[in-house]
């Protein structure tokens, strides 16, 4: 039909089609503006009864006056061809949104705001939509909701046009008395905005099943997940006003869209200024879908299987984050209450989950002892538990048969039609597993030692087995952190890094430590942004519970192109994944800086400090927030903590230099370039450090000079070029349009 002209509308292109409807964008000839037309689609040209469903869309949408519907012009009938003509509305699907992963928990509010105040105005005209779902909520550019598709739509005083009896909806958004086939009132459509709300929020349904007849039995009978059980950050307000929404009886929900409006907008409200409510001790106690595993305690007279402790349960992580629905939180967090006598409910609280499973490990000669217990944290009370005897040699056995049992507990259903094993086998050869273990336990310690502690155990483990894929990973994850923290050369040590995370995918390509050390490589060393990300997308698809894939994601593929939207989001289930580490809480700051949004990233990078008060990078970032509000004295005392903290790195003492320069203090600051020089002789040096200083010091032409040995020697800062706002007095040379080419920006 493209290039047709219809009654006086002329078909432009095509936007999209679904079961009984196709829609076109279109020129509206007489008045000089774009529209689009609903059609019925070829095969339903005629049906009497898909007829009336596109003439009952037009008068229910037609009756209604509201900014946040979209407004129907007329209904006309052409040579047999009934069509909907509309407002054109530009701008994407909450669905696509949600897929896209750019919807803030701001964002998810303030839509769910709009949407209730629409639905308000519908029900007020006698309008039930009976069919709102994410992909019949358009959001524009501007962020403005618009409900689409009243093709199910009952209007008061109407001849139904579906029998008592028959379902009416889409399942998974579908209220129980929609799924019983029961005659339904406006709180039907509070029903399912609660569930599009809970899908902006958590990227998932709370009734998602594998069959549509399992949704619809489970929208009778089961209730719905906490949202703050699946995401970190939930105001326990929140939380209420989902549940109470998706109660089964109708009488108690909320009377009217408006009252859930109204609370909706409160909590926004107390999200925006940074004063949300917390988690409530009474909120309804829930199983799941969260869990972590703590660090299983060596029971061993000799206390000597500490790494084989922290190994078992790194292995149970990684199964029980193949199991689609369940979040597990990463080693990083849970691994913090090592050795430490808490209140279960206190570890779970801090960590957002519903249980905990706890193990111990008591080997003896060849003998292996292993007991485990999940633990609900609403009560305290064991859920499960069981004990495992074997001999060492059935290790493997032993870690599939404890993720297997866990996941039986929950009553989680696995992908698939059996149930299949979740840990993989890498090496059959134990001694190999033993050095890999240990070798993760010093590279988790992520300090200087530990790192070459760490190569020396993936070295040894490569020595028993030349084909263990993993213990390639951990030899590349070894060579990466020294290039990006300037200990060492990046052209020395990245290419040594890509080299050991390619023969990690030669030998297995599901590896997801080694997409993820790819991601950074590409980006860090080959300025290959959509290459970089694709690894970080494909590592996180093979293990969703590993942390650092979202947040090198958020930091290296996304911020340096700018799409900072999505960065926030990847920087925020990071944290989520790993509530407790600074690193990945950091990020959130970190991107929040680049999106010139300061007041947000001082709170984040302040709640990093809170974690850890001696993370370095957490100081550093501070530094540079500060300084571009013109508190030029705090950004000094930052710079100064992460100096300490950092050793001396000259990264820092280069942005130390900068913002003395800026503060007018350019004795002390050419005092600093001057230590970065002296560094130089000695050890390796980024770039950007004196570029840093020059460009404080309004010395332009020696600021591009070392931002352009910075792109060549691939110093890890530059990357940020085009984003950090340290950079924007640069954007009007000529010369930086040089740069963005070299670093394919």
């Amino acid at each position: 039909m493209i290039g047709q002209t219809i009654s006086h509308y002329r078909i432009l292109d095509k936007l999209g089609e679904g079961g009984m409807g196709v829609v076109y964008k279109a020129e509206d000839l007489r008045l000089k503006r774009t529209v689009a037309l609903k059609f019925l689609v070829p095969q339903a040209v005629g049906d009497a009864d898909e007829k009336a469903r596109l003439v009952n869309e037009a008068q229910a949408a037609a009756s209604l006056d509201h900014p946040n519907i979209c407004t129907v012009y007329e209904i006309d009938d052409v040579d047999g061809q009934t069509f909907i003509a509309m407002a054109y509305v530009e701008g994407h699907t909450v669905k696509d949104r949600v897929r896209g992963g750019t919807l803030t928990l701001n964002d998810s509010l303030e839509l769910a705001v709009q949407v209730g105040k629409a639905l308000h105005e519908a029900h007020l005209k006698g309008v039930i939509h009976r069919d709102i779902k994410s992909a019949n909520i358009m959001v524009t550019e501007k962020g403005q909701a618009k409900i689409m598709d009243f093709g199910l739509a009952q209007l008061s005083g109407q001849t139904k046009i579906t029998k008592t009896g028959t379902t009416v909806g889409t399942p998974a958004y579908m209220s129980p008395e929609q799924a019983r086939g029961d005659t339904i009132d406006p709180r039907a459509d509070i029903w399912s905005l609660a569930i599009v709300l809970f899908e902006m929020v958590t990227g998932k349904l709370p009734f998602k099943r594998g069959s549509e007849l399992a949704v619809l039995y489970a929208i009778l009978n089961e209730q719905p997940p906490l949202l703050s059980s699946l995401t970190t950050g939930i105001p326990a307000s929140l939380d209420r006003i989902v549940q109470k929404a998706l109660r089964k009886s109708p009488t108690e929900r909320y009377y009217t869209a408006a009252e859930m409006a109204a609370d909706l907008e409160q909590v926004r409200q107390e999200f925006e200024a940074g004063t949300p409510t917390t988690q409530s001790r009474d909120a309804s106690p829930m199983l799941g879908p969260a869990i972590a595993v703590l660090p299983f305690t060596d029971m061993s007279p000799e206390k000597d299987q500490d790494y084989f402790c922290e190994g078992m349960a790194e292995e149970v992580i990684n199964a029980l984050a193949q199991v689609e629905g369940l979040r597990v939180v990463s080693r990083s967090s849970s691994f913090q209450f090592k050795g430490k006598s808490q209140d279960i409910r206190e570890v779970g609280e801090k960590l957002r989950v519903g249980v905990v499973l706890e193990g111990s490990v008591r080997r003896a000669g060849s003998r292996l002892r292993i007991t485990t217990q999940l633990v609900s944290v609403a009560d305290g009370f064991q859920v499960w538990s069981e004990r495992f005897d074997r001999e060492m040699k059935d290790v493997f056995d032993i870690q599939d048969e404890i993720s297997l049992a866990i996941v039986s507990a929950l009553k989680i259903k696995l992908v698939g039609d059996q149930p299949q094993p979740l840990i993989k086998r890498y090496t059959d050869n134990l001694e190999a597993y033993h050095l890999y273990l240990k070798g993760r336990y010093y590279w988790n310690q992520r300090v200087a030692g530990s790192i070459r502690r760490a190569m020396e155990f993936f070295q040894q483990a490569l020595a028993q087995d030349p084909d263990y894929a993993p213990a390639w990973a951990g030899i590349a994850d070894c060579f990466i952190v020294p290039g990006y923290y300037h200990a060492a050369a990046p052209a020395e040590v990245y290419p040594k890094g890509r080299e050991a995370a390619q023969r990690a995918l030669e030998l297995d390509p599901l590896v997801a430590e080694a997409h993820a050390s790819l991601g950074a490589l590409s980006a860090l060393y080959e300025y290959d942004w959509t290459k970089s990300e694709s690894h970080f997308r494909r590592s996180q698809e093979l293990n969703p519970s590993y942390a650092n894939a979202p947040m090198w994601n958020a930091l290296f593929a996304l911020s340096p192109v700018r799409r900072l939207d999505e960065a926030l989001q990847q920087a925020r289930h990071s944290r989520d994944l790993d509530p407790l580490s600074p690193a990945p809480s950091s990020s959130v700051g970190i991107v929040a800086y680049f999106q010139r949004n300061y007041d947000r990233a001082i709170r984040e990078l302040i709640q990093t400090l809170e974690l850890d008060g001696n993370f370095g990078m957490a100081f550093y970032w501070l530094g540079k927030v500060f300084e571009m509000t013109g508190l030029h004295d705090r950004a000094v005392e930052n710079f100064v903590k992460a100096r300490e903290a950092l050793n001396n790195n000259p990264g820092v003492i280069g942005a130390l230099g900068h913002c003395l320069a800026r503060a007018g203090r350019h004795q002390e600051a050419r005092a600093a370039l001057e230590a970065i020089q002296q560094a130089a002789l000695e050890r390796h040096v980024p770039a950007t450090a004196q570029a840093f200083v020059y460009l404080g010091l309004g010395e332009t032409d020696a600021a591009f000079h070392w931002l352009e040995k910075a792109c060549e020697d691939y110093s890890a800062t530059v990357i940020w070029l085009k984003t950090d706002p340290l950079f924007d007095p640069l954007h009007s040379d000529p010369r930086f349009a040089g740069l963005l080419r070299k670093l394919r920006l």
